[in-house]
């Protein structure tokens, strides 16, 4: 859970899509842009970091029997 300081995954992932818009319309500076650039990867490397997380998390499925087993592949859906 996200503390008072501490930005959520889909705050996170709003900034970037912002970012994203920004660099699209071409109307940066290049200075800004390289700027906006290095933050949106940084942003990036953290998103990817909390959905790899994420999947860790989910991979582990509770059994009939309340245990955990591995996720089989063939059981992803998407």
């Amino acid at each position: 859970m996200a503390t008072k300081n501490e930005a959520t995954f889909e705050e996170h992932l709003a900034e970037l899509e912002s970012i994203v818009r920004k660099l699209e319309s071409g109307d940066v500076p290049l200075e800004d842009a390289i700027a906006e650039f290095q933050k949106g990867m940084k942003l990036s490397e953290g998103l990817k970091k909390t959905l790899n997380e994420a999947e860790q998390t989910l991979v582990k499925i509770v059994g009939k029997d309340e245990e955990e087993s591995d996720f089989a592949p063939e059981q992803k859906e998407y």
